[in-house]
């Protein structure tokens, strides 16, 4: 619990940051429209990953510069994960999806390229788990509870052109617990695509 205060205290700590910055910095500033591929998976008890589920995330960000190399950029993100797991007897699947807010401080080393780090929150508002046994009979739809809420830090590289259109990569590192047995953690890899207002 202290974890989760302290990222959120972070969160709203940085938007008040934003107010303080230059006004070339500021005519710089921006928000838009972004989306893509994520490759999501879970690890349990700090071992092994899980198979990886394919999804989709879409979603809003603003991004304000508080000097011209560095910018603050906040998230509304819509976000597909979960994982897969396959065996000889079939394949289950946790789709588990996630209004997610990340906030992240990007440094722009030259003018087209960023890197980016950063704390993220998120609440889980929908889940569903299946069983394909590849025989109907024992296919099943039992469901499994998640946590409502997670959190975590995501690190990500990135391009922007001076039209605003942008490509990254984000690896989200979750630190809470998806259940409350075998503390299993998000891990998910997010491929942008973004479109600046």
């Amino acid at each position: 619990m202290k974890n989760q205060f302290l990222t959120i205290a972070l969160f709203f700590s940085a938007l008040f940051l934003v107010q303080a910055q230059d006004e070339t910095a500021k005519s710089k500033s921006s928000g838009g429209l972004k989306g893509g591929y994520n490759l999501a998976a879970v690890q349990y008890d700090g071992e092994a990953e899980t198979g990886q589920r394919s999804g989709f995330h879409v979603g809003l960000y603003g991004e304000s510069y508080i000097t011209d190399f560095a910018a603050i950029q906040i998230e509304v993100m819509y976000s597909q994960q979960g994982y897969q797991i396959e065996s000889d007897g079939g394949t289950f699947t946790q789709k588990l999806n996630y209004i997610n807010l990340p906030l992240s401080l990007k440094i722009y080393p030259v003018s087209t390229f960023y890197l980016e780090a950063g704390p993220q929150i998120g609440y889980a508002v929908s889940h569903k788990e299946t069983y394909d046994s590849n025989f109907n009979l024992f296919d099943t739809s039992q469901q499994f509870e998640p946590n409502d809420f997670d959190y975590g830090v995501n690190f990500g590289a990135g391009f922007k052109t001076e039209t605003g259109v942008s490509i990254g990569v984000r690896y989200h590192l979750g630190l809470g617990d998806i259940y409350d047995d075998g503390s299993p953690k998000n891990r998910v890899w997010q491929f942008s695509l973004g479109f600046g207002f």
